[in-house]
């Protein structure tokens, strides 16, 4: 997060940025806003420019196209996701992994895809993460293995054959 802030980005509070932000954030740093308590995954992308505007300097040397992107409040950004030149996103926003997003996204909705499209509202997520939920966050990892492999023993039983 410190280093993003130097790099130019508007960062809000309890941020996490669990990849590279000189390549996560691009050429225009600047142009980009991220709320309070945003995660960006690894491989996220934030494009800040069209670069496809290469193709009209011969005939426009000077020509680019610019535009911010502005993430709102409790946003996770799964990963890979690439966010593209004038995007905002609303708050209480998942973007499923790998997906692109060329347009806004409202808030209190899960996206995903490429392009990116509401999937569900964030609460009919919420209902099906709670369903499946296992709390075993702060637990020793010996006690967190033995606890999920009991839970999916099922799963691994028999083997898959090919």
């Amino acid at each position: 997060v410190t280093m993003a802030r130097q790099l130019g980005v508007t960062i809000g509070e309890d941020c996490r940025i669990l990849t590279d932000p000189v390549s996560t954030f691009g050429s225009e740093p600047f142009l980009v806003s991220l709320g309070d308590h945003v995660t960006v995954t690894s491989g996220v992308r934030f494009i800040t420019h069209d670069g496809g505007v290469w193709v009209f300097r011969e005939e426009y040397p000077e020509i680019d196209v610019f535009g911010p992107i502005i993430v709102g409040n409790n946003v996770f950004l799964g990963f890979s996701v690439a966010i593209l030149p004038g995007v905002r996103i609303g708050d209480n926003v998942v973007i499923g992994a790998h997906s692109v997003v060329t347009r806004n996204i409202p808030s209190n909705v899960v996206v995903a895809g490429v392009p990116a499209k509401v999937i569900s509202s964030i609460e009919e997520y919420k209902s099906r993460c709670l369903a499946k939920a296992s709390h075993f966050r702060n637990k020793p990892m010996a006690e967190k293995r033995s606890l999920l492999l009991e839970k999916f023993k099922d799963a691994f039983n028999p083997p898959l054959s090919r």
